[in-house]
């Protein structure tokens, strides 16, 4: 195909319309996007609603396609309009130009995380209504903002809503990472997240004496036994070539804080790790390791938890998930090489977890190199289309389950 006829491709023109509207952080501000749904949702003649679970800044967008039976639990399509942010310097294009070179390749920040899928959604639905699909189950796209800072003010409080309880969700679909190789990932769980402070406090003093049960001495013992589990968990990675990164436990040291002068033993020392837990640890177990580290290290260590998400169960991958055999049987149908994992990260899928509703992260991209986050992020045309190829049959598959 050649770049004209992308650039001239109506799906790919409503993608770059998206990947411009610069929905970044800090301080998004949503009101273009807002506008750029409802226009989607006029041109696929599907009601919208616009609801603020926290405050207007914040705003979900719903876009309602009823299903033949209304009565069955619905399905959402799942998305965030939210992007990181960008250091433009660092960029070869714009990050907000949707540019296309002359391989297809369409630079923007968002043409991985996650305005593509949200996009792609719209290109499936358009193209089965327009040949006379109509689900069984009702289908929501919703559109969630807030993502990429917690979902503190979008999905979190939208899923503890008399609004979603009304929705009546049995299945979410949402997001996955692209692939490097020619598999797709298919994420069915998440790691629990924990952003841990330990406060370490000890005698004071001159710098010139070797005093008793200093902080530093005490945050030596305690880093030294984190990193000592860390080092087993990238050895648990060496030895077995099947594992991925979601199926460890991850910690990183991500602060360090304390101290007034060089010459001073400080009272006070701070360290801040970030930790990923694997959906196979015993978590009170493991918080009663790092508790007892604390006790062996001298007492006198506060650990405060800036976040501690709760374990959530993972989505049921056998035969009494009926969304899950649908899913994974198109998948197989179309030829897909796919990879079942655990999620690396944080997604809003565990706030949908939480609630008791099975969801699956998938994002139809392989053959490209990983750039959520990263400079110069991007898409190719055709692996975008594809990819709306890929949810034309996904979407009534699961649908009609």
């Amino acid at each position: 195909m050649s770049t004209a006829k992308w650039e001239n491709n109506e799906e790919i023109k409503i993608f770059r319309e998206y990947l411009r509207i610069p929905t970044v952080h800090p301080n998004v501000d949503y009101t273009a996007c807002t506008e750029f749904l409802k226009r989607q949702a006029a041109s696929l003649d599907l009601p919208v609603e616009v609801i603020y679970p926290v405050n207007e800044q914040n705003p979900v967008v719903v876009l309602k396609w009823l299903g033949s039976q209304p009565e069955l639990p619905s399905i959402i399509l799942n998305s965030h309009t939210d992007v990181v942010p960008v250091f433009e310097e660092k960029w070869t294009h714009g990050p907000f130009s949707a540019d296309l070179d002359a391989e297809g390749r369409i630079f923007a920040r968002g043409s991985q995380d996650m305005k593509c899928v949200g996009t792609q959604y719209l290109g499936a639905v358009r193209a089965l209504k327009a040949s006379g699909y109509q689900p069984k189950r009702t289908i929501y796209l919703t559109y969630v903002p807030d993502e990429e800072v917690g979902g503190h003010l979008g999905m979190r409080e939208l899923v503890k809503s008399d609004y979603f309880k009304k929705l009546n969700v049995g299945f979410s679909f949402d997001e996955g990472i692209s692939s490097a190789d020619e598999t797709y990932a298919l994420y069915y769980a998440e790691r629990t997240l924990w952003h841990l402070r330990f406060k370490f406090s000890g005698t004071a003093g001159h710098g010139s004496l070797l005093l008793p049960n200093t902080a530093g001495e005490k945050l030596d013992y305690v880093v030294g036994k984190l990193m000592e589990f860390r080092k087993s968990q990238v050895q648990k990675l060496a030895d077995d070539s099947s594992l991925e990164i979601g199926d460890v436990t991850t910690v990183n040291l991500t602060q360090l804080r304390g101290g007034v002068q060089s010459n001073v033993v400080p009272p006070l020392l701070e360290a801040v790790f970030d930790i990923r837990i694997a959906v196979t640890v015993d978590i009170p177990a493991f918080e009663k390791q790092i508790r007892d580290w604390c006790e062996e290290a001298g007492g006198g260590i506060e650990l405060e938890f800036e976040m501690k998400n709760p374990f959530v169960e993972p989505t049921k991958i056998d035969s009494s998930n009926a969304y899950w055999l649908a899913f994974k049987k198109t998948l197989d149908d179309l030829g897909l090489k796919t990879r079942v994992r655990v999620f690396p990260g944080a997604t809003d899928s565990r706030y949908i977890r939480y609630a008791g509703i099975p969801a699956l992260g998938f994002s139809p991209i392989n053959n490209t190199p990983i750039l959520l986050h990263d400079h110069d992020e991007f898409l190719k045309a055709d692996t975008y289309l594809h990819g709306i190829e890929v949810y034309k049959k996904l979407i009534p598959a699961v649908a009609d389950a």
